[in-house]
C-alpha cells in the first residue's frame, strides 16, 4: 500500500511526522507538504506562479512552494509515479470541525486526493499546542486500520476526524458524526499600521451554535473521536426546482421586453 501525507502547517510542523510514523505500519509513504503554514488556506490552487519542489535527501519528503491542494495536486499530476492507495492530511494543530472545514487547508489536501478518485481521511487535534500528539497519531492508526479492513463502499471515501488532546486510554471510543455549526465569527480587530494606514487582525471563530448530540462538537466534546462522512457536492438540490421557477426563461423574457 502507497500512503500520501500532506498537512497545511508545513513539513516541519510534529503533527505531520507523527501521522507518517504512524502510516509506515500500512506500506509506503510519501510526503508531499508545504515550505510553511498555510492554514486557512481552504482549496486554493497557486495559478500566478511557477511552483517548485525540493526533494529532501535520502527521506521520503517533497516540499512544495504551495498550499495543502497544490501539494496533492503536483503529486497526482506528476510528481508520483504511481496513484497513491489512501491520502491523509494531518495531523492539524487544531480543531477543524462544523464550518471550519470550508476554510481548512487539511481538509482540503484531503479533499483533493478524493476529487481524483483516492479514498482520504483528514485528521485535527482539537486544542492547539501539540499536547498528546503520540495519542492522536495512535488514534490516526486505529481509524486507518478500521477503515482499511471495514469499509464497505467501492468509492472513495472523505473522512473529517477531530481527536480530542487526552491520552488514548482516556478516550471514551469514537463516533461516526454529522458537522456542527458555528455562531459568526467575532468582529475583526482594528490597528494602526507602523506606515499610518488602518489595518484589521481577523477576528476569532464563532462559538458552536449547532453542537447537538450526533455533532462533531458534541462528540469531541464528551471525550470521542469524531469522525465525519463528507461530501464536496454544494448543490442545494431541495432548492432546484424552486430556482428553475425564478430563473427558467428569464433571458427569453427579458429579450422580449426590451423589443420596442
Amino acid at each position: 500500500m502507497h500512503i500520501l501525507i500532506s498537512n497545511d502547517d508545513g513539513y516541519r510542523a510534529p503533527g505531520i511526522n507523527a501521522l507518517a510514523q504512524a502510516m509506515r505500519r500500512f506500506g509506503r509513504v510519501t510526503i508531499v507538504a508545504p515550505d510553511h503554514n498555510h492554514s486557512g488556506a481552504s482549496n486554493s490552487l497557486t495559478l500566478n506562479r511557477p511552483l517548485t519542489v525540493e526533494h529532501m535527501p535520502g527521506a521520503d519528503l517533497y516540499v512544495l512552494s504551495g498550499t495543502p491542494s497544490d501539494c496533492v495536486h503536483v503529486a497526482m499530476t506528476g510528481l508520483l509515479d504511481e496513484k497513491p492507495d489512501l491520502v491523509v492530511s494531518g495531523i492539524n494543530c487544531g480543531a477543524n470541525m462544523g464550518d471550519d472545514t470550508m476554510y481548512s487547508g487539511t481538509v482540503a489536501a484531503a479533499i483533493e486526493g478524493y476529487l481524483f478518485g483516492v479514498p482520504a481521511i483528514a485528521f485535527s487535534q482539537i486544542d492547539k499546542g501539540w499536547a498528546e500528539l503520540e495519542s492522536a497519531a495512535r488514534v490516526a492508526e486505529t481509524v486507518v486500520e478500521r477503515f482499511l479492513e471495514r469499509r464497505t463502499q467501492n468509492g472513495p471515501v472523505l473522512l473529517n476526524v477531530n481527536i480530542p488532546n487526552m491520552p488514548y486510554e482516556a478516550l471514551a471510543g469514537i463516533r461516526a458524526t454529522r458537522l456542527g455549526r458555528r455562531q459568526s465569527a467575532e468582529p475583526v480587530i482594528p490597528e494602526m499600521s507602523p506606515r499610518g494606514f488602518p489595518i484589521y487582525w481577523l477576528g476569532a471563530a464563532g462559538k458552536p451554535a449547532d453542537a447537538a448530540e450526533g455533532t462533531d462538537f458534541w462528540a469531541t466534546a464528551h471525550g470521542f473521536v469524531s469522525v465525519s462522512p463528507l461530501q464536496v457536492d454544494l448543490t442545494n438540490h431541495q432548492q432546484v426546482s424552486a430556482a428553475e421557477h425564478w430563473v427558467g426563461g428569464g433571458l427569453v423574457e427579458a429579450c422580449a421586453r426590451r423589443e420596442p
